[in-house]
């Protein structure tokens, strides 16, 4: 390994500079290969607003496990296939002070476990991993690939966005037929976040991968001792860290010693409370970090000579992500003038439409009512009623792991207090528990979701999917100081009572690795200032207006209010804020905040496909992919080059799938994922046409619960390039048309 000096200071390119052709391929290639002369193109230039931190060279001989770059590669962190899949994740030398290339070992490690089933038996090693080469077939190679990465950081010239890019190199780099891919991260996920999904696929394909939290990430920020995490994950004072902080909140000493008498040992999350409303600009983000992989190309293939070679006019450039990611590539695509962009591949991707109106969903032949919701909207709705949904018999189940949230007796009775409180204040109908958790139920379904996710409620509350992300996005939109404790709500590390606790030394300095840039407990985790008895984890808080623990249902009223501008009632808000009611101002800020996040529905004909599955209970269909896929046919008309994959029998957590229950009902949705790329560059490199929008009937595993058999090639039906009559997706007219 050798790492190499950063580059000099960054100025703005001549104007058109950074999209000048370069000539001939011919000349391309003597330029790469260091044979004959330049083309007379521009010089190669960083980006206006990035920084270069460093280039670091993981080289051929590196090994399995180990602690610095010489035994790391690109995908794997030097782990390859068997570190990947072992349960424990590699050891520090130094538990509370891990070295940086430590941390981005097992930052890849947690990331890549954390987005796909690494078991044997769910199709790891066989059907997806480091040794399956691009044919699919498995083979005996631990994976690791060698090359170069380039790290930078994003800004917009204020010094508070700082965005980090690293761009992938590898050593196999085909430069007769370049290619870039461009990953940034699911979810709220860090620099890694795409790893196990396009990174991997770019990388086995010999392309370039340009990776980016795109202004999310693990920006981990301790108000007690004014720590933060650095660009390359390690932890710093404020002042220590300097322009290489991640996050900061934008607060003075004396406000923070404020907060800290009143609220201790609370911590800022990055895409909560940078003030910046970072989903705006994920799109931009990825574009962004798509120049920078240019300038990364032309400076590693240029032999000093400073001179462009590739740009996007003889380079394939893929923009492939899942979730977030998937929203992130949709979006960079609808803001892609220049044309960087050739096609676009969006697993499961979150989809904020501008309006429920002008086109329209069927299933089955039945249109669907309440289509194109929004994130903040159906997930605060959601967070109200899932609980005491889960309670209702459609979503009953037999497991009593994880999965089986409510089979806790304590839980259970927490669900039934919120089914009891939601009844009390006129929000569900019922005589009794199980009429009140039906008619809970019916709303959810009448609100995007489907009964394909009637028993998937119960895990998804259970994992805090809800009362994270209720908590999370409505501060994010409306840009709130980490001070301002809208909803009574903030962030900590808890202990076994739930009460707030000192962030752990060791979970502070490895959470580069071990967070995912939400409030999932590692180390933050969501709390109820005004819990009765004093302030709570969401999950052991009790409501002001009911006296008892029910999840705080008081907090998700509040949440919920903040996206509706009224309250429970029904009545608008005002100037004045109680336990389960923000104020108007709070309200209006985060619904202009939602507005600045939402898609145009116009990928400029770009080749498109989205993948999603039918089980999806965190971004339901009807108010997502679905809904995506009509209002962009509905605007382009035959324009669109859109094409739509969905998979029956699968959900949005591939990383859940070794859990029992998950294991026997759903399939990898990342195998699509992985076949949707393989068919986009299909199309970009040969011609091949996408395949037409279909239904595709995957069939579970099945077994026993937590011992499902190992998954077949019979369990993953391939995308059809003519698929049945009755597995055909259609569009006429508005109306996008989904078989059963």
């Amino acid at each position: 390994m050798r790492t190499l000096p950063a580059a000099p200071a960054l100025f703005p390119p001549p104007p058109g500079s950074t999209r000048a052709a370069t000539g001939a391929l011919a000349a391309l290639l003597l330029s790469a290969c260091g044979g004959g002369g330049h083309s007379a193109a521009a010089p190669n230039t960083i980006p206006a607003n990035t920084t270069q931190i460093g280039v670091t060279v993981y080289s051929a001989s590196a090994r399995a496990a180990g602690t610095s770059a010489d035994t790391q590669d690109l995908l794997t962190g030097g782990l390859g296939r068997t570190g990947l899949a072992a349960a424990t994740p590699p050891a520090y030398a130094s538990a509370t002070a891990p070295t940086a290339f430590e941390l981005r070992r097992n930052a890849i490690y947690s990331n890549y476990r954390g987005l796909v089933d690494v078991t044997a038996a769910g199709g790891f090693g066989t059907f997806y991993g480091p040794n399956v080469d691009t044919g699919g077939t498995a083979t005996a190679s631990e994976g690791l690939i060698p090359g170069r990465e380039y790290l930078a950081v994003l800004d917009d010239g204020t010094g508070r966005k700082r965005v980090p890019v690293a761009v992938q190199i590898p050593d196999s780099f085909n430069t007769a037929a370049p290619c870039l891919v461009l990953g940034p991260s699911s979810g709220s996920r860090g620099l890694y976040g795409a790893i196990g999904t396009s990174a991997e696929w770019g990388l086995k394909h010999g392309c370039a991968v340009a990776l980016t939290d795109a202004g999310k990430g693990i920006g981990l920020y301790d108000l007690t001792d004014d720590s933060v995490n650095r660009i390359d994950g390690t932890r710093a004072s404020r002042a220590a860290a300097g322009s290489l902080s991640h996050f900061a909140a934008d607060i003075t000493d004396a406000a923070r010693a404020a907060y800290n008498a009143l609220l201790p040992n609370r911590l800022a999350l990055k895409q909560v409370h940078s003030q910046l409303n970072p989903e705006k600009d994920w799109g931009s983000d990825t574009l962004a970090a798509a120049r920078y992989a240019f300038y990364a190309l032309n400076d590693r293939f240029g032999n000093g000579s400073n001179t462009l070679i590739f740009d996007p006019s003889n380079t394939l450039v893929i923009a492939g992500s899942v979730s977030n990611g998937g929203a992130a590539v949709l979006r960079a695509a609808e803001l892609d003038t220049a044309g960087l962009i050739d096609g676009v591949v969006a697993g499961e991707p979150v989809t904020e439409m501008p309006t429920s109106s002008g086109y329209g969903i069927s299933v089955g032949g039945v249109p669907v009512a309440n289509v194109g919701k929004t994130l903040a909207d159906f997930t605060t709705f959601g967070n109200l009623y899932q609980p005491c949904a889960a309670l209702a018999a459609p979503a009953a189940m037999s497991e009593t792991s994880v999965f089986n949230y409510l089979a806790f007796s304590s839980q259970t009775a927490r669900a039934t207090a919120r089914c009891a409180g939601l009844a009390a204040k006129g929000l569900v109908a019922g005589a009794d528990t199980a009429a009140q958790a039906l008619d809970a139920l019916n709303k959810l379904r009448n609100y995007g979701w489907t009964p394909d996710s009637d028993q998937l409620h119960n895990a998804h509350y259970g994992l805090g999917n809800g009362p994270i992300l209720s908590a999370m996005y409505p501060l994010s939109y409306g840009r709130f100081s980490v001070l301002d404790q809208v909803c009574n709500t903030s962030f900590a590390q808890v202990d076994t009572t739930g009460s707030p606790v000192r962030a752990n030394a060791a979970t502070l300095a490895q959470s580069f690795a071990l967070a995912n840039g939400t409030a999932n407990g590692t180390p933050a985790s969501v709390v109820y200032n005004d819990s009765v008895g004093g302030a709570r984890v969401w999950n052991l808080a009790t409501s002001v207006s009911t006296g008892t623990q029910d999840f705080g249902l008081d907090n998700a009223l509040c949440q919920r209010a903040l996206v509706t501008g009224v309250d429970e009632t029904g009545a608008p808000l005002t100037a004045t804020a109680t336990s389960t009611r923000p104020t108007l101002a709070q309200s209006a800020a985060v619904r202009a905040g939602m507005a600045e996040v939402t898609v145009t529905g116009r990928l400029r004909a770009t080749p498109t496909l989205i993948v999603a599955g039918r089980n999806d209970t965190l971004v339901p269909l009807n108010n997502n992919a679905r809904a995506y896929t009509a209002f962009n046919k509905t605007l382009e008309t035959t324009a669109s080059q859109l094409g739509y994959i969905e998979v029956t029998n699968a959900q949005h957590f591939d990383g859940f799938l070794s859990l029992s229950g998950f294991d026997t009902r759903f399939v990898p949705l990342h195998v699509y994922f992985l076949r949707a790329m393989d068919a986009m560059y299909a199309r970009l490199r040969s011609g091949t046409a996408l395949p037409p929008s279909q239904v595709v009937r995957a069939t579970p595993r099945g077994g026993s619960p937590g011992a499902a058999p190992a998954l077949t090639a019979a369990n993953l039906p391939p995308i059809s390039a003519a698929p049945l009559a009755a597995d055909q997706i259609g569009f006429s007219g508005t109306s996008l048309a989904v078989p059963q």
